[in-house]
């Protein structure tokens, strides 16, 4: 993968290559960047600009076999490990060897890629996926070994943050001496998440949102968008190019999770006072209930987000404001109003409150209603 390629980012760009170039390769990083920012295609490159040796800041010049070993991710020196359950291939003991045909198909598809799709590529968005300790087993007698080149070994973790207790403890005495010529890239969305004894362990970049005019070119260059349809969905991406390139094909998850949202808030308007509609938040919990936990912590953070939204417009900063809406008869202006000073705070307590509850597998069904409930209540709420 070129650098050229990666959209934005040239700060980095430029901070690797040249540490590279002069023989300042630290033996463990820390990728932290939201989705969509370029993390995992950067870490990539980085990769390859190690082990084919190329110069002069771009993945070029260097050994020809080694770069078109990296164009089917095939290098037998770059290992991947990355959050995995059991499907219906794999019955136990999942790790990341056993899905790497499935892992360079979506690499090809969507370098950009998050979480939920990987999820949805191996078919067990109704599992929560984890790096456990049966892939730290791997990665320890994987980097045991020679490289087969003689050169170094690169191990990216993507999503860091989903390693267990088990498998963290498992590889800090790695990552504190490893073998020689061996560099881990760590890759994760929330730093906090990453337990601290492996950070501390890490040099840590920080990768910033794309910014408008970026995702905007890119579209018009590799989709031939108009600019004004580049520009619209540039926005709506908010700095995330994975979610820019759903908006295109409209197989984004927001379209469905949309259509829940608003079922969801007018049932709860109009609950006070009325059974019927009482009966509406129960079937829509159940109807949610049916998805996988993924599927519905993905929902519920975008609930939290188009509330905040919501604020927004309601306090006059509609230059912040990204979401589109796209249900026939909701409008973010109309519903902005009920989001204010008396209740927001609440309303993100309680939906945090359910995604750690629906993470810890309490029953879907019970966290959904209950939070249905107390939204009824706090969306009845006068503003000061």
């Amino acid at each position: 993968m070129l650098f050229s390629d990666i959209l934005g980012q040239e700060h980095l760009k430029k901070h690797l290559t040249h540490g590279a170039d002069v023989g300042r390769i630290p033996h463990a990083q820390l990728f932290v960047g939201p989705e969509g920012s370029g993390t995992l295609p950067m870490a990539i490159s980085y990769a390859q600009y190690i082990l084919c040796m190329n110069s002069g800041g771009e993945n070029l010049n260097g050994n020809e076999a080694c770069n078109l070993k990296f164009k089917h991710l095939s290098h037998p020196d770059l290992h991947f490990a990355f959050p995995v359950a059991a499907n219906d291939r794999i019955k136990s003991h999942p790790v990341s060897s056993h899905f790497l045909e499935e892992w360079r198909s979506l690499l090809n598809e969507q370098p950009y890629c998050n979480l939920y799709d990987w999820y949805t590529k191996l078919g067990i968005d109704n599992k929560q996926g984890q790096i456990g300790v049966d892939e730290a087993h791997d990665i320890v007698k994987s980097l045991s070994l020679k490289s087969y080149e003689g050169g170094y070994k690169v191990m990216i973790i993507w999503m860091a943050e989903k390693m267990n207790t088990s498998c963290a403890n498992k590889l800090l005495k790695l990552l504190e001496e490893p073998p020689a010529k061996t560099v881990f890239i760590l890759i994760a969305e929330d730093e906090e998440k990453v337990i601290t004894t492996i950070r501390s362990r890490c040099q840590i970049l920080h990768f910033p949102p794309l910014p408008e005019d970026v995702i905007k070119q890119a579209l018009i260059k590799i989709y031939g968008l108009d600019e004004a349809v580049a520009l619209k969905f540039a926005h709506q991406a908010n700095g995330n190019f994975n979610k820019a390139t759903d908006r295109i094909y409209s197989d984004s998850e927001d379209l469905q999770f949309e259509e829940w949202f608003v079922f969801w808030i007018r049932s709860a308007f109009k609950a006070k006072g009325s059974k019927s509609a009482i009966h509406d938040l129960i079937s829509w919990s159940e109807e949610v209930a049916r998805t996988g936990r993924e599927t519905q912590k993905q929902f519920l953070g975008y609930c939290l987000n188009m509330c905040r939204q919501a604020m927004l417009l309601n306090y006059q900063v509609p230059s912040l404001v990204y979401s589109e809406t796209q249900v026939n008869g909701f409008e973010l202006d109309k519903f902005a109003p009920f989001i204010h000073e008396n209740n927001i705070l609440e309303i993100s307590d309680e939906l945090q409150n359910a995604i750690y509850h629906i993470e810890r597998n309490g029953n879907s069904k019970i966290v959904l209603t209950d939070l249905s409930i107390k939204l009824t209540r706090l969306l009845h709420r006068k503003a000061s």
